[in-house]
């Protein structure tokens, strides 16, 4: 009698000998890779990105707050992720899920610790007024590597950002009005998420993938190569050699992701 392998046993055993269910090679992104900027006009700046059929969508809202006390002349930044049950059936109205949460803490992290923007020129009377920035990213359909595209949309919907008009005196922001004055960003670093699947490394994972990777690893760095945030996920361990290949190919995809993305917005 023939016996027939579930999805996931059957990614395994394709992994096992390099192969993958869409035939991609192990460090291949799908495509279409695309990147839109403007597409919410109620946003100080928004983005579309687009890896394979994975859509996810960002946008920015910024106000006038007192600072923190430990950093009186500097603003901040929140991100948020929203994890929609119109983009997959797995995903229910609610609380953010743990997911949601880890993708939000990878995303905020990448950008903070690379310090890709300078919090002290978003201050506009020290210790009593600054500018936080909040990023609100939404899977429009997730089939697979929400990390790598929410971290693509955050980073173009803020280089899309643009500041309101606002009165110094009263704090009082115009939401209607437009500035030409853009966030005062350094760096521009970009997640790459690498699985480990039976033995065998690959980029942008499928949901199917996803679900049968052993490890994981999101690399976030900048155009200089910089790493700014590391997140490992998965139940099994990774070797210290393959820690190091792993870092070698989210290096080398992240050039590839930023050509992509300053093609979309330039």
């Amino acid at each position: 009698m023939k016996s027939f392998l579930s999805v996931t046993e059957n990614v395994s055993h394709l992994a096992s000998k390099g192969k993958r269910l869409d035939n991609r090679g192990l460090t291949d992104y799908r495509g279409p890779i695309t990147v839109e900027t403007g597409v919410a006009k109620s946003a100080e700046g928004s983005a579309r990105v687009q890896i394979g059929d994975t859509v996810v969508m960002a946008g920015v809202k910024m106000s006038l707050e007192k600072p923190y006390n430990d950093s009186p002349n500097e603003g901040g930044i929140m991100i948020n992720v929203e994890l929609v049950p119109m983009s997959s059936p797995e995903y229910e109205p609610g609380p953010p899920t743990m997911k949601a949460v880890e993708i939000a803490r990878v995303t905020d992290r990448g950008i903070r610790e690379a310090k890709a923007i300078d919090f002290k020129k978003l201050c506009v009377k020290e210790g009593e007024l600054v500018w936080f920035i909040s990023v609100d990213i939404v899977s429009i359909n997730d089939s697979g590597n929400l990390f790598d595209a929410a971290s693509m949309a955050a980073i173009a919907a803020l280089k899309d950002t643009t500041f309101r008009p606002f009165n110094e005196k009263t704090g009082i922001v115009d939401y209607k009005g437009k500035t030409d004055q853009q966030l005062p960003i350094l760096k521009e670093p970009l997640s790459v998420t690498v699985l480990k699947v039976n033995g065998s490394l690959m980029i942008d994972p499928l949901k199917a993938e996803e679900e049968a990777c052993d490890s994981r690893l999101t690399i976030a760095s900048d155009v200089k190569g910089t790493i700014s945030a590391m997140q490992k996920g998965g139940d099994h361990t990774l070797t210290i050699d393959e820690v190091s290949t792993i870092v070698d190919i989210a290096l080398e995809k992240a050039k590839f992701l930023r050509e992509k993305l300053n093609t979309g917005i330039n």
